[in-house]
Protein backbone atom coordinates (compact mmCIF):
# COMPACT_ATOMS: atom_id res chain seq x y z
CA UNK A 1 0.00 0.00 0.00
CA UNK A 2 1.21 2.86 -0.80
CA UNK A 3 2.17 5.40 2.05
CA UNK A 4 0.08 8.67 1.86
CA UNK A 5 2.00 12.48 1.76
CA UNK A 6 0.75 13.39 5.43
CA UNK A 7 1.28 16.62 5.22
CA UNK A 8 -0.79 17.60 1.94
CA UNK A 9 -3.95 15.51 3.62
CA UNK A 10 -3.46 17.59 6.81
CA UNK A 11 -3.39 20.99 4.48
CA UNK A 12 -6.41 20.16 2.67
CA UNK A 13 -7.82 19.75 5.55
CA UNK A 14 -6.82 22.78 7.18
CA UNK A 15 -8.37 24.11 3.79
CA UNK A 16 -11.47 22.02 4.03
CA UNK A 17 -12.01 23.23 8.16
CA UNK A 18 -11.43 27.02 6.45
CA UNK A 19 -13.78 26.84 3.58
CA UNK A 20 -16.49 25.07 6.79
CA UNK A 21 -16.12 27.95 8.85
CA UNK A 22 -16.26 30.37 5.50
CA UNK A 23 -19.70 28.77 4.90
CA UNK A 24 -21.15 28.95 8.25
CA UNK A 25 -20.36 32.59 8.78
CA UNK A 26 -22.13 33.40 5.33
CA UNK A 27 -25.23 31.54 6.56
CA UNK A 28 -25.45 33.77 9.71
CA UNK A 29 -25.19 36.39 7.82
CA UNK A 30 -25.93 36.29 4.62
CA UNK A 31 -28.29 33.77 3.64
CA UNK A 32 -30.38 33.31 6.86
CA UNK A 33 -30.05 36.94 8.72
CA UNK A 34 -29.14 35.49 12.07
CA UNK A 35 -26.20 37.46 13.10
CA UNK A 36 -24.85 41.08 11.66
CA UNK A 37 -21.36 40.92 12.19
CA UNK A 38 -19.19 42.76 10.32
CA UNK A 39 -16.51 39.97 8.66
CA UNK A 40 -13.53 40.01 10.43
CA UNK A 41 -9.83 39.94 8.31
CA UNK A 42 -9.55 36.19 8.79
CA UNK A 43 -13.06 35.71 7.09
CA UNK A 44 -12.17 37.95 4.11
CA UNK A 45 -8.49 35.38 3.70
CA UNK A 46 -9.85 32.13 3.45
CA UNK A 47 -12.34 33.14 1.20
CA UNK A 48 -10.24 35.22 -1.45
CA UNK A 49 -7.46 32.10 -0.77
CA UNK A 50 -8.21 29.38 0.23
CA UNK A 51 -9.79 28.53 -3.13
CA UNK A 52 -6.59 29.08 -5.15
CA UNK A 53 -4.77 27.65 -2.10
CA UNK A 54 -6.87 24.15 -2.45
CA UNK A 55 -6.27 24.21 -6.77
CA UNK A 56 -2.61 24.05 -6.00
CA UNK A 57 -2.75 21.54 -3.35
CA UNK A 58 -5.28 19.30 -5.78
CA UNK A 59 -2.23 20.33 -8.29
CA UNK A 60 0.52 18.94 -6.46
CA UNK A 61 -1.56 15.54 -5.70
CA UNK A 62 -2.46 15.01 -9.15
CA UNK A 63 1.45 14.33 -9.25
CA UNK A 64 1.45 11.67 -6.72
CA UNK A 65 -1.85 9.71 -7.40
CA UNK A 66 -3.55 7.80 -10.15
CA UNK A 67 -6.73 7.01 -11.90
CA UNK A 68 -7.13 10.83 -12.20
CA UNK A 69 -10.11 10.29 -15.26
CA UNK A 70 -11.54 8.56 -12.54
CA UNK A 71 -12.04 10.55 -9.55
CA UNK A 72 -12.69 13.42 -11.96
CA UNK A 73 -15.39 11.69 -12.90
CA UNK A 74 -16.92 10.96 -9.61
CA UNK A 75 -15.82 14.58 -8.43
CA UNK A 76 -17.52 16.21 -11.23
CA UNK A 77 -20.74 14.21 -10.71
CA UNK A 78 -20.65 15.39 -7.27
CA UNK A 79 -20.77 19.32 -8.58
CA UNK A 80 -23.89 18.33 -10.94
CA UNK A 81 -25.11 17.00 -7.21
CA UNK A 82 -24.75 20.84 -6.17
CA UNK A 83 -26.41 22.31 -8.92
CA UNK A 84 -29.38 20.09 -8.44
CA UNK A 85 -29.69 20.89 -4.79
CA UNK A 86 -29.18 24.11 -5.30
CA UNK A 87 -31.39 25.03 -8.54
CA UNK A 88 -33.80 23.02 -6.25
CA UNK A 89 -33.90 25.38 -3.32
CA UNK A 90 -34.51 28.23 -5.50
CA UNK A 91 -37.20 26.98 -7.37
CA UNK A 92 -38.74 25.94 -3.98
CA UNK A 93 -38.38 29.76 -2.82
CA UNK A 94 -35.72 28.77 0.01
CA UNK A 95 -33.50 31.50 -1.48
CA UNK A 96 -33.07 33.69 -4.19
CA UNK A 97 -31.30 32.66 -8.15
CA UNK A 98 -27.68 33.91 -6.66
CA UNK A 99 -27.87 30.38 -5.12
CA UNK A 100 -27.89 28.30 -8.20
CA UNK A 101 -24.08 26.60 -8.23
CA UNK A 102 -22.95 26.50 -12.09
CA UNK A 103 -19.41 25.67 -12.47
CA UNK A 104 -18.68 25.60 -8.55
CA UNK A 105 -15.04 24.14 -7.11
CA UNK A 106 -16.14 20.82 -7.40
CA UNK A 107 -16.80 21.36 -11.29
CA UNK A 108 -13.83 23.28 -11.55
CA UNK A 109 -11.35 20.45 -9.84
CA UNK A 110 -13.12 17.18 -12.04
CA UNK A 111 -12.45 18.83 -14.90
CA UNK A 112 -9.06 20.16 -14.03
CA UNK A 113 -8.45 15.86 -12.94
CA UNK A 114 -9.98 15.27 -16.51
CA UNK A 115 -7.50 17.50 -17.97
CA UNK A 116 -4.57 15.79 -16.17
CA UNK A 117 -3.52 13.32 -18.76
CA UNK A 118 -2.71 15.72 -21.30
CA UNK A 119 -0.30 17.88 -19.33
CA UNK A 120 0.95 15.21 -16.82
CA UNK A 121 4.01 14.60 -19.35
CA UNK A 122 5.20 18.11 -19.69
CA UNK A 123 8.22 19.25 -17.59
CA UNK A 124 7.66 20.81 -14.67
CA UNK A 125 8.83 24.20 -16.18
CA UNK A 126 6.43 23.72 -18.72
CA UNK A 127 3.55 23.30 -16.70
CA UNK A 128 4.71 26.57 -14.20
CA UNK A 129 4.81 28.74 -17.75
CA UNK A 130 1.36 27.27 -19.28
CA UNK A 131 -0.05 27.75 -15.48
CA UNK A 132 0.68 31.43 -15.04
CA UNK A 133 -0.61 32.55 -18.24
CA UNK A 134 -3.69 30.88 -18.23
CA UNK A 135 -3.85 32.70 -14.54
CA UNK A 136 -3.14 35.69 -15.96
CA UNK A 137 -5.43 35.30 -18.65
CA UNK A 138 -8.11 34.71 -16.37
CA UNK A 139 -7.41 37.39 -14.11
CA UNK A 140 -7.31 39.84 -17.18
CA UNK A 141 -10.31 38.84 -18.72
CA UNK A 142 -12.14 39.12 -15.14
CA UNK A 143 -11.08 42.85 -15.17
CA UNK A 144 -12.48 43.52 -18.51
CA UNK A 145 -15.37 41.88 -17.55
CA UNK A 146 -16.04 43.59 -14.07
CA UNK A 147 -14.73 47.07 -15.88
CA UNK A 148 -17.14 46.70 -18.50
CA UNK A 149 -14.85 46.55 -20.89
CA UNK A 150 -16.21 43.03 -21.87
CA UNK A 151 -19.57 42.52 -22.72
CA UNK A 152 -20.33 38.48 -22.45
CA UNK A 153 -23.89 37.72 -24.00
CA UNK A 154 -23.74 33.73 -24.15
CA UNK A 155 -23.83 31.73 -21.38
CA UNK A 156 -22.01 28.76 -22.57
CA UNK A 157 -18.41 30.66 -21.58
CA UNK A 158 -19.29 30.85 -17.94
CA UNK A 159 -17.05 27.67 -17.22
CA UNK A 160 -14.13 29.34 -18.97
CA UNK A 161 -14.87 32.87 -16.71
CA UNK A 162 -16.75 34.70 -19.19
CA UNK A 163 -19.64 35.48 -17.14
CA UNK A 164 -22.74 37.45 -18.26
CA UNK A 165 -24.14 41.02 -16.77
CA UNK A 166 -25.88 40.11 -13.68
CA UNK A 167 -24.03 36.77 -13.18
CA UNK A 168 -24.39 35.58 -9.58
CA UNK A 169 -23.53 32.34 -8.07
CA UNK A 170 -22.73 31.11 -4.38
CA UNK A 171 -19.81 28.93 -5.62
CA UNK A 172 -17.95 30.15 -8.62
CA UNK A 173 -14.77 28.78 -9.83
CA UNK A 174 -14.20 29.05 -13.15
CA UNK A 175 -11.23 27.04 -15.45
CA UNK A 176 -9.67 30.39 -16.27
CA UNK A 177 -7.62 31.18 -14.02
CA UNK A 178 -8.51 28.47 -12.08
CA UNK A 179 -7.15 25.89 -14.17
CA UNK A 180 -3.73 27.74 -13.72
CA UNK A 181 -3.54 27.08 -10.27
CA UNK A 182 -4.08 23.44 -10.61
CA UNK A 183 -0.69 23.34 -12.89
CA UNK A 184 1.06 25.71 -10.71
CA UNK A 185 0.35 22.99 -8.00
CA UNK A 186 1.21 20.22 -10.64
CA UNK A 187 4.65 22.14 -11.54
CA UNK A 188 5.22 22.13 -7.90
CA UNK A 189 4.07 18.24 -7.47
CA UNK A 190 6.73 17.45 -10.23
CA UNK A 191 9.55 19.21 -8.27
CA UNK A 192 8.74 19.51 -4.60
CA UNK A 193 7.62 16.30 -4.09
CA UNK A 194 9.50 14.67 -7.06
CA UNK A 195 10.00 11.57 -5.16
CA UNK A 196 6.57 10.92 -4.06
CA UNK A 197 7.04 11.54 0.14
CA UNK A 198 6.85 13.83 2.83
CA UNK A 199 9.09 16.26 3.33
CA UNK A 200 8.36 16.62 7.16
CA UNK A 201 9.82 12.87 8.02
CA UNK A 202 10.60 13.99 11.69
CA UNK A 203 7.00 15.32 12.47
CA UNK A 204 4.99 13.25 14.62
CA UNK A 205 2.28 13.03 12.27
CA UNK A 206 0.39 11.15 14.80
CA UNK A 207 -0.40 14.16 16.67
CA UNK A 208 -4.56 13.97 17.60
CA UNK A 209 -4.44 17.63 15.99
CA UNK A 210 -2.45 16.60 13.04
CA UNK A 211 -4.79 13.27 13.13
CA UNK A 212 -7.69 15.09 12.94
CA UNK A 213 -6.49 17.29 9.96
CA UNK A 214 -5.56 14.46 8.01
CA UNK A 215 -8.82 12.89 8.34
CA UNK A 216 -10.77 15.58 7.29
CA UNK A 217 -8.16 16.16 4.03
CA UNK A 218 -8.78 12.22 3.41
CA UNK A 219 -12.69 12.78 3.48
CA UNK A 220 -12.74 16.52 2.11
CA UNK A 221 -15.17 15.70 -0.63
CA UNK A 222 -17.71 14.40 1.86
CA UNK A 223 -17.48 16.78 4.33
CA UNK A 224 -17.93 18.73 1.42
CA UNK A 225 -21.16 17.61 0.07
CA UNK A 226 -22.61 17.40 3.89
CA UNK A 227 -21.19 19.85 5.42
CA UNK A 228 -24.00 23.02 3.39
CA UNK A 229 -27.09 20.88 4.42
CA UNK A 230 -26.29 20.39 7.65
CA UNK A 231 -25.17 24.33 8.35
CA UNK A 232 -28.40 24.95 6.70
CA UNK A 233 -30.72 22.81 8.98
CA UNK A 234 -28.73 24.30 12.00
CA UNK A 235 -29.37 27.80 11.21
CA UNK A 236 -33.22 27.04 9.77
CA UNK A 237 -33.54 25.39 13.15
CA UNK A 238 -32.30 28.89 15.19
CA UNK A 239 -34.64 31.37 12.93
CA UNK A 240 -37.56 29.19 14.39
Amino acid sequence: MKKRVWELDAFRGLCIIGMVIVHLVYDLVDLYGIAAWKYPAWFSFIKDWGGLLFLILSGICATLGSRSIRRGLIVFACGLVCTAVTFGMYKMELADKSIIIYFGVLHCLGTCMLLWPTYKTMPWWALLIHGVLLAALGLYLDSLITGRLLSVTTQWLMPLGLYWPGFASSDYFPLLPNLGYFLVGAAIGKTVYRRKESLLPKVNEKNPILRCLQFCGRHSLWIYLLHQPILSGICMLLVK
